[in-house]
């Protein structure tokens, strides 16, 4: 019988108002790599925040057995002592420093004041090797991309002597190829150095294929556990368990009513906003009809981002040219307030960092891009602020006590929610939603799909850029495929498959190496 490695038991932690874990149980075998799943605010990161030290011992109600003795940690110094390493969704690497830098930040090597950095590349060089990252040690962490960082985190917590690795939502910002790669490297550890993994993700598929044992929390409290070649591992059944029902139809059903041309973009070009000679968005055209859900897919680095904000009044990049027609109308979009002016809305990728402020309240949060509905010559109407945001909240079914709450602490599909009604508040006509539904559970997924239908349903027009081609087929009337800054394909919704999809873009990288 395999040997326990981690006990948690009758685990609670309550925040003011909010009781986040209510007695969970976990149990965690020496070698396997063991799942946590469940929706947004069911508590698996608090869960996790507890066990690494981040919520100290004596702030939470139960205890922790880790290989056979009780530990109160009081910081996450106290874990990784102990060989407990936590890898966070947002990753903690600093862009300008070197990935050797990075690895032994806080860890250094040398005597007193003084780094030896050769034995510091040397090492950092040793466990690159292991997660097989060929990078240069002395290469900034800015010069490469979410995959590799990935990587470079966990080559780091490797050169911590890591027995007992979690990984929060590691796959959230990677593209197929990355997030494959990623979890046969989770497979390898485990076979190789006898690594055991705790892995949060949403992505159920990546679950089925990587985990042995899937715990499922709902509502802060432990459902049940279930074990590969014993219990049904399909996603179904996984769902059932974390949202306590069937869910049998992944995408709401929609009728479409598609109208005339809302928007229209002809060849549109941006380049990099530092590198000059570097074109991200080469003469791309495209348009999106009134009650329509317009998908743009593609690989990571394709441009669809850099495209939306150019367009988004010149959010990015530099010698922007082309045409944009509204309504039929040539407009010259030259700031986010002209686009909001002209009711066109961004919903960026990276809620956290650009989307909210995640210090303010759900109610400030809400009405920010539209004062002028809720203020009088200028003063701010709290009363009506308030009125607002609680409309939203009851609209959308933010999951909060009170939108006086601050935005940072709720979970991320409800700050998915806030995001959306802060740019429905602002009542555009077309809404480019980016990512929308990245790091959210099947359940608030469903909600968000079902608001993009009430939208077009109501005559808006919804551009949707989407990594996860499963949502981008489900949900979109008409598809663009967009590869190295170029749209390069074109599919009715109800033609496109997933095959058709990757082989436009093999083909057009295969065009562009033949020129």
């Amino acid at each position: 019988m395999a040997k326990i490695l981690l006990e948690m038991n009758q685990i609670t932690k309550t925040f003011p108002g909010v009781k986040a874990l209510d007695n969970v149980n976990l149990q965690v075998e020496e070698g396997e790599i063991h799942a946590l799943v469940g929706e947004n605010g069911a508590g698996k990161s608090t869960l996790m925040n507890v066990l690494s030290g981040i919520y100290p011992y004596g702030s939470y109600e139960g205890d922790i057995k880790y290989d056979g003795e009780v530990c109160k940690f009081n910081n996450i110094k106290d874990s990784e002592s102990k060989g407990i390493v936590i890898i966070h969704q947002e990753l903690a690497l600093i862009p300008y420093m070197s990935i050797a830098e990075n690895m032994f930040l806080g860890n250094e090597k040398g005597a007193k004041y003084r780094i030896n950095w050769n034995e510091t590349n040397e090492l950092a060089r040793k466990y690159l090797d292991i997660v097989g990252l060929k990078e240069s040690t002395q290469t900034r962490i800015k010069d490469i991309g979410v995959g590799k960082q990935q990587l470079v985190e966990i080559a780091k917590a490797l050169s911590k002597n890591a027995r007992l690795l979690i990984l929060d939502e590691p796959t959230s910002s990677l593209n197929e190829t990355d997030s494959k790669a990623l979890l046969d490297l989770m497979l390898r550890l485990k076979k190789e150095q006898n690594l055991t993994s705790i892995i949060i993700s949403h992505k159920l598929n990546e679950i089925s294929y990587v985990a042995d044992k899937i715990t499922v929390i709902r509502d802060g409290s432990t459902i049940e556990t279930l074990t590969k070649g014993v219990d049904d591992f399909s996603e179904d059944r996984i769902i059932k368990g974390m949202v306590g029902r069937e869910l049998s139809d992944r995408f709401p059903k929609r009728v479409p009513n598609i109208g005339d041309v809302m928007m229209e973009v002809k060849n549109w070009n941006v380049y990099h906003p530092l590198y000059s000679d570097r074109k991200i968005v080469n003469n791309v055209s495209f348009n999106v009809k009134k009650g329509e859900v317009l998908g743009i897919s593609g690989l990571m680095g394709a441009g669809r981002t850099e495209l939306a904000m150019s367009i988004f009044g010149k959010s990015y990049g530099e010698n922007i040219s082309g045409q944009l027609y509204i309504g039929g109308k040539e407009v010259h979009l030259k700031s986010v307030h002209d686009a909001i002016k002209h009711k066109l809305a961004y919903v960026t990728e990276d809620r956290k960092g650009n989307g909210l402020i995640l210090t303010n309240p759900i109610k400030t949060n809400t009405t920010m891009a539209n004062l002028e509905g809720v203020s009088h010559k200028t003063v701010i109407d709290k009363d009506k602020e308030f009125s607002v945001a609680v409309d939203y909240k009851n609209k959308l079914r933010t999951k909060a006590p009170t939108v006086e709450q601050n935005v940072g602490n709720l979970s991320g599909g409800n700050q998915q929610k806030v995001l959306l009604a802060k740019w429905m508040f602002a009542d555009p006509d077309i809404l480019i939603l980016d990512e929308p539904t990245r790091g959210i559970d099947v359940g608030a997924k469903y909600e968000i799909y079902c608001i993009i239908n009430q939208l077009v349903a109501e005559g808006k027009s919804v551009i949707m850029i989407s990594s996860e081609l499963p949502e981008i087929l489900g949900m979109c009337d008409r598809i663009y495929v967009m590869n190295e800054g170029r749209m390069v394909g074109e599919l009715n919704g109800k033609d496109a498959t997933q095959e058709k999809i990757m082989s436009i873009i093999l083909q057009s990288s295969d065009k562009e190496e033949s020129k």
